[in-house]
């Protein structure tokens, strides 16, 4: 059975103090409940890392980054490295967000390098890509998604895909005005379980969890996550308020 994950993506969100306020209310409200088979997940900002990671222990609230460059160190002003990260008890990195390849130009390549990297210092990964709204008018929302995953992850051997999650983001669907529907959602996620059962194989696909990033909110969540190939939700603003983050936690 797949891993349900629920991952809240703060961005450049919350100081310390808001931080640590945020992860002790999650812990209350998170108590008591079973979450059988299900990882909750925050992604403070860098700065916050190492005081989340001491809030959020002994809980059911696992602290990742939001980011991480792919050199071992050097002269990368403003970056972080694996094992700056590994050093302070992180073990789970986001990749690739759309606010990463947009703002700051990352690449399926540069990507590629980061995955690598993550591996290589035996973290775990929770990859993010999907199509513009170009791109999906456009019709052309399958080869680009399929194209995204090839250049940065299909290097990979099959064992290697213990430590991948991947975080489906249809960007047309953010901030748009468009709206994604759940059958939408299960439409690509099933695609995309397809091409890498064609990759590699059925074990490897079935045993990938696949992320929705589409602004899941209490109000959709359950229909959403009932999708048979989607396996939880990488959220963004309702993760910043505890009662729609279990709100949606719940749904699952």
């Amino acid at each position: 059975m797949r891993t349900k994950i629920v991952a809240g993506n703060w961005k450049m969100n919350n100081d310390k103090n808001e931080s640590k306020a945020l992860i002790k209310h999650l812990k209350k409200a998170l108590k008591n409940e079973p979450l059988e088979n299900t990882r909750v997940i925050v992604a403070p900002t860098f700065v916050n890392l190492s005081s989340s990671i001491k809030t959020a222990k002994d809980s059911k609230v696992e602290v990742v980054a939001q980011n991480m460059h792919q050199a071992k160190n050097g002269a990368y002003t403003g970056e972080i490295s694996a094992q700056m990260l590994k050093a302070i008890g992180i073990k789970t990195v986001i990749l690739g967000h759309s606010e990463r390849r947009t703002y700051f130009n990352e690449t399926d390549a540069s990507l590629a390098e980061k995955v690598d990297a993550v591996l290589e210092n035996n973290l775990e990964t929770i990859f993010c890509f999907g199509e513009l709204l170009e791109d999906r008018k456009s019709d052309t929302h399958f080869a680009v998604v399929e194209s995204q995953l090839k250049n940065a992850l299909f290097h990979l051997e099959a064992d290697a895909w213990k430590s991948v999650v991947l975080a489906y983001e249809p960007v047309w669907a953010i901030g748009t005005g468009e709206t994604a529907s759940a059958e939408q959602a299960q439409e690509m996620h099933a695609y995309i379980r397809s091409i890498i059962e064609k990759q590699y194989n059925k074990e490897v696909a079935d045993a990938v969890s696949i992320l929705y990033g589409g602004s899941v909110k209490p109000a959709n969540a359950k229909e959403i996550f009932s999708k048979p190939d989607v396996d939880g939700g990488l959220i963004g603003g309702a993760a910043l308020n505890v009662a729609d983050f279990t709100g949606i936690i719940n749904a699952i």
